[in-house]
């Protein structure tokens, strides 16, 4: 079996059970999400159409190319790709030190974002895993606008909301990925309960966004 190969199966795995645990979580229900990985220079995988996280298996990924034209169709090999493959072929574009995209839909921080309230990191993980969230207005999902506008915001964030929809997140690993994803929506949930408690301001010290 080639090193590629072996790196595939492992990346896929650990998409499997980022899927379960996510769902697990509540950061997506039934067959809303998808999850991708960079499995070379040249192509990516992500999870296929209508696939349900908490129920993948290895063959519930599609093989697509980064080197498909903005509009062009990037399918190499498996099932479908999920509608959303544009999300994730676009963020890979606009950040070559990306290795994972996860697009979940974490209710508390879309929530948050749709009524115009900033997510505020308030702990030294918040600060540490998110840096500052970015937050872009409702595009309906599979389409250009969304996934460009999408991406152009994750030039300098590693973490988007998307108005009324979701989020995306990027690492240079699964787990990392996967890390912001929680951290993203345990600042959300923060966020709101310290709005419930009057405090409108309170947020982590700029200058102490360092980790032990």
């Amino acid at each position: 079996m080639s090193e590629q190969l072996r790196d595939r199966d492992r990346l896929v795995e650990e998409l499997i059970e980022v899927g379960r645990d996510a769902v697990g979580r509540g950061l997506v229900l039934a067959s809303a999400g998808n999850l991708s990985a960079r499995i070379s220079d040249r192509e990516f995988v992500v999870t296929a159409s209508g696939t349900w996280l908490d129920r993948l298996t290895p063959a519930d990924f599609a093989v697509l190319s980064l080197d498909a034209s903005v509009s062009g169709d990037a399918a190499l090999g498996g099932p479908r790709p999920s509608s959303e493959w544009k999300l994730h072929h676009r963020a890979y574009l606009a950040r070559p030190d990306a290795e994972c995209v996860l697009h979940l839909h974490p209710r508390t921080a879309v929530v948050l974002a749709s009524v115009g309230t900033p997510i505020r990191r308030l702990t030294l993980d918040h600060a540490y895993y998110l840096g500052e969230i970015a937050v872009v207005p409702f595009y309906h999902n599979g389409t250009d606008e969304l996934a460009d506008t999408a991406a152009e915001a994750l030039r300098d964030h590693n973490c988007v909301v998307m108005q009324h929809h979701g989020c995306s997140v990027v690492a240079d690993t699964v787990q990392m990925a996967y890390r912001r994803a929680l951290n993203l929506e345990d600042a959300a949930q923060a966020t709101a309960l310290a709005v419930q408690l009057g405090d409108t301001t309170t947020a982590f010290p700029e200058d102490g966004a360092t980790h032990a």
